[in-house]
């Protein structure tokens, strides 16, 4: 007989179900990208939205032609992020976009990628329950990101991006629901 007190082991798919729902709202982000190889820093404000999509959306299924997948409603969820940034102490032009994410398995498919405007893969896994781990290689570079829900209001990032196995740049971010 199975102890009542032992955790529910909650699937890959499930555990990110979860985390685009909380993740769902607007956000503050304060945000400094450190180049590792001249030691500068940039400081970045957005404020961005993220917006739970359910299977079976026509954004899912547009995403899902994108990566020319045969089952055209094949993700179980998915997320729409959108943002608007600001560069602080720098001539750099204020940017806004969005990207939309589709889940499969222990991947998380893009309509985009951080460094390219193609759809991308990036696999996936919970380190904690409310910690997602991502992992995505393209044009000769790896970004590892680490996303942490910290209650119902903050939340924490922290990107990696390496080349040739030298990592060439870090990205720390702050985040708070508003």
């Amino acid at each position: 007989m199975q102890n009542v007190t032992q955790a529910i082991q909650l699937s890959p798919e499930m555990l990110a179900q979860e985390f685009f729902r909380d993740s769902a709202g607007d956000w503050h982000s304060q945000r400094r990208y450190y180049t590792l190889s001249n030691g500068e820093a940039q400081e970045v404000v957005s404020l961005i939205h993220v917006r739970y999509i359910e299977p079976g959306a026509p954004e899912l299924i547009q995403l899902a032609k994108m990566h020319h997948l045969d089952n055209l409603e094949v993700f179980i969820c998915g997320s729409e992020v959108t943002w608007e940034s600001s560069y602080t102490g720098t001539e750099r032009k204020p940017s806004k976009g969005s990207t939309l994410f589709g889940v499969l398995g222990s991947e998380l498919y893009r309509d985009r990628g951080f460094a390219t405007p193609k759809p991308i893969k990036a696999q996936y896994y919970f380190s904690q329950p409310k910690t997602m781990c991502l992992r995505s290689e393209y044009k000769g570079s790896v970004f590892e990101e680490e996303l942490k829900l910290i209650g119902e209001l903050y939340r924490t990032r922290q990107t990696i991006i390496s080349r040739a196995g030298q990592e060439q740049m870090i990205g720390q971010y702050l985040e708070k629901r508003i």
